[in-house]
């Protein structure tokens, strides 16, 4: 019973109280460049979801079963980028033979996953706060889940910004960052929700 309360903590922190992109502010160049559409967001999600299960699943081991035990676990990075980056390659030729719209309308954002801040930081955090197995790979698909929340829910706001009427010295860029600040401060709300329910 513990172990599932520890869950839905990890669970609902990442995917409200300490949203990657929202709070924390990794993957920023995606969540800017790939959520103008929202099949393209939500692509851009499932997609980094994926990398960051699947790369927090195999860097674990990797951190515990290797690194530390040869007392290398300085090189916790390099190896990190290393399986991250094979992840991406993965999901990239999957999209590209299966999915060919969507790989095209991710573009030059899709490798870009490989240098993503946010697939590297879960793997870092799953160590730092020396989560088990489990609890590593349940704050990935927390992270992961957030971020394609986001992404889905900012697709929609610039939807609705491109049907505004802006003024001249706020668009593009300028308007997109005002908004992505605006929706951050949304998510303030849910402070203190995970203490509310769980008493953590």
């Amino acid at each position: 019973m513990e172990i599932a309360k520890n869950l839905m903590i990890i669970l609902l922190t990442g995917i409200l109280t300490e949203n990657f992109i929202l709070c924390k502010f990794y993957g920023i160049c995606p969540f800017l460049g790939v959520s103008k559409t929202t099949s393209g967001a939500v692509g851009m999600g499932l997609a980094v979801t994926f990398v960051m299960v699947g790369a927090s699943a195999v860097t674990y081991p990797i951190y515990y079963g290797v690194l530390v035990p040869l007392n290398i676990a300085y090189l916790n990075t390099i190896c990190f980028i290393l399986v991250i980056a094979s992840f991406v390659q993965i999901v990239e030729m999957v999209l590209k033979k299966y999915v060919p719209p969507l790989y095209k309308s991710l573009g030059v954002y899709l490798p870009l996953i490989t240098t993503n801040c946010a697939v590297l930081g879960v793997t870092i955090l799953n160590i730092d706060n020396e989560y088990s197995f489990i609890e590593a790979v349940t704050n990935a698909l927390a992270g992961g889940l957030g971020f394609l929340i986001v992404m889905v829910i900012f697709s929609g706001v610039r939807t609705r910004i491109e049907k505004s009427n802006v003024p001249k010295a706020l668009e593009g860029t300028p308007i997109t960052l005002i908004a992505a600040s605006i929706t951050s401060l949304s998510f303030v709300g849910f402070g203190g929700i995970v203490e509310g329910i769980f008493g953590a």
